[in-house]
């Protein structure tokens, strides 16, 4: 199978910032974790719990799918830490000022939509919209003090903003905790659902994040995904 073109994000400007003309109604969520798999993203516009899950999610005022989809890398690092009350076991975190890079799966959604995911995603209540206006003066803004209450935009891709969300701090501050099997199995299988990734490569990202091993080794992850 060929693997799916990786789209390349358009920089922020010099001043760090992701110029966007007019409204903006629509945004790329990219995804990380758990959230690269369709199936995922799925429960969180139209309400449910995932396999492997713990909590049902209310879903979106809009529960229609993803206009587009696309591959995407991103620049910083995928960590576990804190613990997942819907998975448990470590939460993914992305630390968007470390070095290296990290594989998203990048959704075209509305922004009531976006809006909605993240608030899920905050255990609040879905309905309100973001004012996307602070993260595209700088790059990143600060809803809240932890979990993914932090907004960042990575850059733009086909005239949209990309915006995804993590944790205020970096993957340095926080004690490590690795994920259970059921999150590790399903981040895996988004990563190849977007990517096109085998396994084995798979396998040696996850296990070059901090936080898995020495929990989880690259065999034990490549027979995870059976």
């Amino acid at each position: 199978m060929t693997a799916p073109a990786v789209r390349t994000l358009e920089p922020l400007t010099p001043e760090g910032r992701a110029p966007h003309p007019g409204p903006v109604t629509r945004v790329w969520y990219a995804a990380y974790g758990s959230n690269t798999h369709p199936a995922r993203l799925a429960r969180y516009l139209t309400g449910g719990r995932p396999p492997g899950g713990r909590r049902a999610t209310p879903g979106c005022r809009d529960p229609r799918p993803p206009h587009r989809t696309a591959p995407v890398l991103l620049r910083g690092r995928l960590y576990f830490a804190t613990e997942s009350a819907l998975w448990t076991g470590g939460r993914a975190f992305y630390d968007p000022d470390a070095d290296g890079e990290l594989p998203a799966h990048a959704y075209l959604l509305t922004l009531a939509q976006f809006s909605d995911i993240a608030a899920q995603e905050m255990y609040r209540a879905p309905g309100g919209d973001l004012d996307p206006a602070p993260v595209l003066r700088t790059g990143r803004a600060t809803l809240g003090p932890g979990r993914y209450e932090t907004l960042v935009c990575p850059g733009r891709l086909d005239g949209h903003p990309v915006l995804t969300f993590t944790a205020p701090w970096r993957c340095t501050d926080v004690p490590p905790n690795p994920p259970s099997a059921a999150y590790l199995r399903h981040i895996a299988a988004g990563i190849g659902a977007a990517h096109g990734w085998p396994p084995h490569r798979t396998a040696a990202f996850l296990a070059s994040c901090p936080g898995v091993r020495p929990r989880w080794t690259v065999p034990e992850i490549v027979a995870l995904l059976g």
